[in-house]
């Protein structure tokens, strides 16, 4: 009996112990099912595929997903990829947007090509509170605009410190930057003309295009660059515009041997996406920065399982190499992955119906409900790590960083491009690049010689020295010089305007080869210095610009041009300072004026004391200082130092009004007395005066001007010791009482004669001083021919 109730209790408690045991064991069975049930997180993917572009980077994202998780099977998370076609137009692209974020939730966006789209899904983002990855060229200001904008696209602002370090290195000096008028690359814009002006590089001309342009307009506008002197140029345009820029560049001669063409790294990635070999055949021999990708396995393996998968989906589509955008693209998924496992440890799992729907995509965005796990995930995501297939991957602000921006150096050649050389940032002061960094170039016209990067300047007669003449005067020596130098044996030419025209065209984007050429005295024209009959032949006098002093005049603007003025404009009148005495500063007031000044100063003092003696203290006394306070009373309020306290109200009122009298007073005397001790003021009378100018100069051929002062007549003059002689002598004595001139004629005699003459008027009647030249218009008739060749 005992035997059998031990023998039930062992079987009772091995059934006990087995039902605990398979308990045991399937609930870890079950529990290590659960785990390996990955969370589904929904990504959205919008693209235009309709583009190359569009379809290498889709494949991109779908290769990444798939290696990723290959990898990471035992991830909690997974990321679902739901693609949207954009078709190239932002309505769609915003419609597809809604969708994603209304019907299927999508917790990340990743996509934009261009900036707009960029500018479209970042506001998007921010409203639904999700990040948004894009994909297009760089922009600093949408990153500090959007908190919820993450770009993944390398920041381009460092390669141009490496293109001025290319332009250094060919020394070239002066450049013509086209860029396009739209928001492709504008927010980059400031940083190219900024590192060029910091590094003395002249950008002598900005051309911009609009989008879309006619080739009509692009031509016209290249035309216009071939009048300038440089021929270097830098490229900053979208992948449509870069094809009608070039084509047309081609058309008119403009990709000929002398020319260079570099493009920016925004420009050259996309490259890979010109599809018509007409745009390659013309863009032979330009030059570009591009996104530095290092070589790898990985990245040969990427590229090989690329190519036979497009080759599969559209065997049309060849594929020599994968682009940096796809290549960030494969990264950014990564890093989204991994960004999302880290995420969703820390928060609660979102149950939300998604539902798939492609036609209901027209929404409200004010529906748009922001995401809970929106914030941690931006989070995660700038706080990414890793050494992708583009180098190290990590973000600042929202901004792709690394270590070491680098750019390769391309040379397009053939059918495609080649590697010439690749600049590397560095952390010096200057990053500088020397030829023998580079490998050789084949520029525009088939040609391995570094162009120039200028063309010479032609002269009138199609000679490239260009004839500058200069007249010979007889009088202002400073203003323009010409004599025979008998130790050099040769002519030399000085003065203010020579200067001027040397500094001008050493300015100059460009080499002008000049030879000055004095004019011959037979022409006497120029040496009485009218310049009229001059100019009515300066066609025949085989000069290509004058240098002188000539005025700006509209009645010669039939004859030449006129460059801007470089001296003051307007004419002036000079007279002869008065002798000055010691006794000067009673000239101001007459004599009877001086006494009744005195005589009201004292009776305001009595009047003072009559009110003020019998109630105030300080005007009592003896005799004698009743008497000085008195004086000093008055007298003081003339620099209003009176200290006295008034106690009667009829006394503080005549002070009142006797100190505004005095205020009066003193003002007008001082403003007297300065005028009188710096210049002479005349009255030019009808009978009385004779005014002076110079003989031959622009007052004599403006009769206007000289009628205005209807004086008593004039008297012409050559040079400043006439003009001294004769203010010195006055009208009185067979001289003149002032001299009426331009303004650069009159401060050379003032400097001569410093402290004995002023100019006491200015009258705005001339246009300063320009230089004569022909070359403009000859530069716009060479134009004409070329077009009627060119039709």
């Amino acid at each position: 009996m005992k035997m059998d109730m031990e023998s039930k209790r062992k079987n009772l408690t091995i059934l006990i112990f087995a039902i605990f045991f398979f308990n045991l064991v399937g609930q870890k069975l079950c529990g290590g099912t659960e785990r390996r049930r990955q969370t589904e997180v929904h990504v959205g993917v919008i693209l235009d595929m309709d583009s190359k572009q569009g379809k290498i980077i889709h494949s991109c994202v779908s290769m990444a997903i798939s290696n990723f998780y290959s990898l990471h099977n035992n991830y909690a998370t997974k990321l679902v990829l739901h693609t949207r076609d954009s078709k190239g137009q932002l309505l769609q692209l915003v419609s597809s947007a809604l969708n994603l974020l209304d019907k299927v939730k999508v917790e990340a966006i990743i996509g934009a090509q261009t900036i707009m789209e960029a500018n479209f899904l970042a506001e998007l983002g921010e409203k639904a509170g999700i990040p948004t990855i894009s994909l297009s060229e760089f922009s600093p200001l949408l990153s500090r605009k959007y908190p919820f904008l993450v770009q993944s696209t390398q920041d381009e602002t460092s390669q141009f410190k490496g293109i001025v370090a290319l332009i250094e290195a060919f020394n070239w000096r002066y450049v013509i930057l086209i860029y396009e008028d739209s928001d492709f690359g504008k927010d980059i814009l400031s940083n190219i003309i900024y590192s060029f002006h910091q590094n003395n590089i002249n950008i002598i001309y900005k051309m911009t295009i609009t989008n879309p342009c006619t080739d009509e307009k692009i031509i016209e506008e290249l035309h216009k660059l071939m009048t300038f002197q440089s021929t270097v140029f830098i490229v900053h345009v979208s992948q449509g515009l870069l094809a009608q820029l070039v084509v047309n560049a081609k058309k008119i001669g403009m990709m000929n041997k002398g020319y260079a063409w570099l493009l920016t790294a925004t420009t050259m990635n996309l490259l890979h996406f010109v599809v018509d070999t007409s745009v390659i055949e013309s863009m032979q021999g330009i030059i570009g920065f591009k996104s530095y990708i290092p070589k790898s396995k990985d990245l040969y393996n990427l590229t090989s399982t690329l190519r036979r998968r497009i080759y599969i989906e559209d065997p049309f589509m060849e594929v020599m190499e994968l682009n940096a955008n796809g290549i960030w693209a494969y990264d950014s998924l990564w890093a989204l992955a991994e960004a999302v496992e880290r995420a969703w440890v820390k928060l609660p799992p979102r149950n939300d119906n998604k539902t798939e729907t492609g036609t209901d995509n027209l929404l409200d965005v004010d529906k748009i409900e922001s995401s809970e796990h929106g914030p941690v995930l931006l989070k995660e995501i700038l706080k990414s790590k890793m050494m992708g297939i583009s180098g190290e991957f990590q973000f600042k602000n929202g901004i792709r960083k690394s270590s070491s921006n680098a750019f390769e150096i391309v040379n397009v050649i053939g059918k495609g491009e080649r590697r010439v050389g690749v600049w590397k940032e560095s952390h010096r002061e200057r990053n500088l690049l020397s030829t023998n960094d580079l490998e050789g170039i084949l520029w525009p016209g088939g040609t391995t010689s570094t162009p120039k990067g200028t063309r010479s300047l032609m002269g009138i007669n199609g000679t490239k020295l260009l004839r500058v003449g200069v007249p010979s005067t007889r009088s202002f020596k400073e203003l323009v010089s010409v004599y025979y130098d008998h130790q050099s044996n040769e002519t030399k030419f000085t003065g203010f305007c020579i200067d001027v025209f040397k500094a001008a065209i050493e300015l100059l984007p460009y080499r002008v080869p000049y030879q000055f050429v004095e004019s011959t005295p037979n022409h006497s024209a120029i040496t009485a210095r009218t310049y009229v009959d001059f100019f009515h032949n300066f066609n025949h006098l085989n000069y290509d610009a004058i240098v002188a002093d000539t005025t700006i005049m509209s009645e010669r603007s039939p004859y030449v041009d006129f460059t801007m003025p470089y001296t003051e404009i307007g004419v002036g009148m000079v007279v002869r300072n008065e002798n000055k005495n010691m006794w000067i500063f009673l000239k101001p007031l007459s004599l009877d004026f001086w006494l009744t000044t005195a005589s009201f100063f004292i009776i305001i003092g009595f009047i003072v004391w009559i009110f003020e003696h019998p109630i105030n203290q300080e005007f009592q006394g003896s005799p004698s200082q009743q008497i000085g306070t008195v004086l000093w009373f008055s007298f003081s309020t003339l620099v209003f130092a009176h200290r006295e306290k008034l106690l009667s109200n009829f006394s503080k009122f005549i002070v009142i009004v006797w100190v505004f009298v005095v205020l009066i007073l003193t003002s007008s005397y001082t403003a007297t007395l300065t005028s009188m001790m710096t210049i002479q003021q005349i009255q030019l009378k009808p009978d009385q005066n004779y005014v002076g100018y110079q003989f031959g100069s622009l007052i004599s051929s403006q009769g206007g001007i000289t009628n205005k002062l209807h004086s008593k007549g004039y008297k012409p003059y050559n040079s400043p010791e006439e003009y001294a002689k004769a203010l010195s002598k006055g009208s009185k004595h067979g001289g003149v009482s002032a001299i009426i001139d331009e303004i650069p004629y009159i401060k050379i005699f003032l400097a001569k004669y410093p402290g004995e003459y002023s100019m006491i008027q200015y009258m705005p009647t001339s246009n300063g001083f320009g230089f004569v030249h022909l070359w403009f218009m000859t530069c716009l008739g060479q134009l004409k021919n070329f077009e009627k060749k060119e039709s």
